[in-house]
């Protein structure tokens, strides 16, 4: 884990099956480059069920930056997926007025914005608009961006969008310009409808998507600039999820950081329980530790154990960073 820190990659994703400890993970890699690392970090969590608050012990909800109290160069943010989401409906409600308006169409598009944006991918579209704010703006302030990310399976769509979302913006934008041509053409007075074409907001808002668009896709498939992590547990579910997902997230061009092993429980822990309840899952662990070795190695960063109560608060954060980057 020290060597991948060292190599002062600026974007680090996390992600893997619920209950692996990733948001644990995040906040203790964010912790060890903002206080050990002496670097400027943000903390941003883009899981739609959020724990940093829970994790830290201290309030960091409502979508905005804010310093992480008692901790040196770190801030962090809890991504609030209503909020981005009613942004975007609203976004695409003004680019279908505006598109039926040039068409002097008179249209409800209430229903036509129900159907937009009950689309199972509309929310990964729109926090994937949110994300590229993080890595255009608030990158540009930060030495590391850490990102906690939902469950793999909405992660890797989220982080996919990044090669689907170009292709959209790419056919929208011809489609655009072929109706602004149509319209020039048909028209008397061509040389005021051209006016009016080079100032078409709805052409402007494309254009202006596609090039952020185009600015984020360079840095999330630079190697040298964005990794994505995996967490995982021993067990054979967590284990086989994270298997599929790495090909995944090779498919989409985002570069593969590797894996860390969380709650690996102590040989000397499973000797120690009388009950011989640890003993039996310890020996189950190492089955399935050797099935990590066999699937992920050279590629495993950490091995983090088990602890005995909840990773609540700085210390005990700390406590887990001197394991994970040990």
């Amino acid at each position: 884990m020290k060597q991948l820190l060292g190599q002062r990659i600026k974007f680090l994703f996390f992600g893997g099956k619920g209950g692996v400890g990733k948001t644990v993970v995040a906040a203790a890699t964010a912790l060890y480059l903002a206080e050990a690392a002496g670097e400027k970090t943000l903390l941003a969590s883009f899981n739609p069920v959020h724990s940093l608050s829970s994790v830290f012990g201290q309030d960091l909800s409502g979508g905005v930056v804010k310093e992480v109290a008692g901790a040196r160069n770190l801030w962090a943010v809890e991504v609030q997926y209503d909020d981005i989401v009613e942004r975007y409906k609203t976004r695409i409600t003004t680019l279908l007025r505006e598109m039926l308006k040039m068409a002097e169409l008179s249209v409800d598009i209430k229903p036509l914005v129900d159907i937009a944006t009950t689309n199972p991918a509309f929310h990964e579209a729109a926090a994937f608009d949110k994300m590229m704010d993080v890595v255009l703006k608030e990158g540009a302030n930060f030495d590391r961006v850490v990102f906690d990310m939902a469950a793999v399976a909405n992660a890797v769509r989220l982080i996919g969008l990044s090669k689907l979302y170009g292709a959209w913006l790419q056919r929208t934008i011809k489609m655009r310009m072929e109706t602004l041509s149509l319209k020039e053409q048909l028209s008397f007075r061509k040389e005021k409808v051209k006016e009016e074409i080079e100032k078409d907001p709805v052409l402007h808002e494309l254009q202006d998507l596609y090039q952020r668009y185009m600015k984020v896709r360079a840095v999330l498939t630079d190697p040298a600039a964005t990794r994505f992590v995996f967490v995982t547990i021993p067990t054979v579910l967590s284990i086989s999820v994270v298997q599929r997902f790495i090909e995944m997230v090779k498919a989409y061009e985002i570069p593969f950081g590797g894996v860390v092993v969380n709650m690996v429980i102590p040989r000397e822990e499973a000797e120690r329980d009388a009950t011989g309840f640890l003993k039996s899952k310890y020996d189950e662990q190492q089955k399935n530790l050797e099935l990590v070795r066999r699937s992920f190695a050279p590629h495993i960063l950490a091995s983090v154990r088990l602890f005995p109560e909840d990773i609540v608060g700085l210390e005990r954060l700390r406590q887990f960073m001197k394991e994970l980057v040990s």
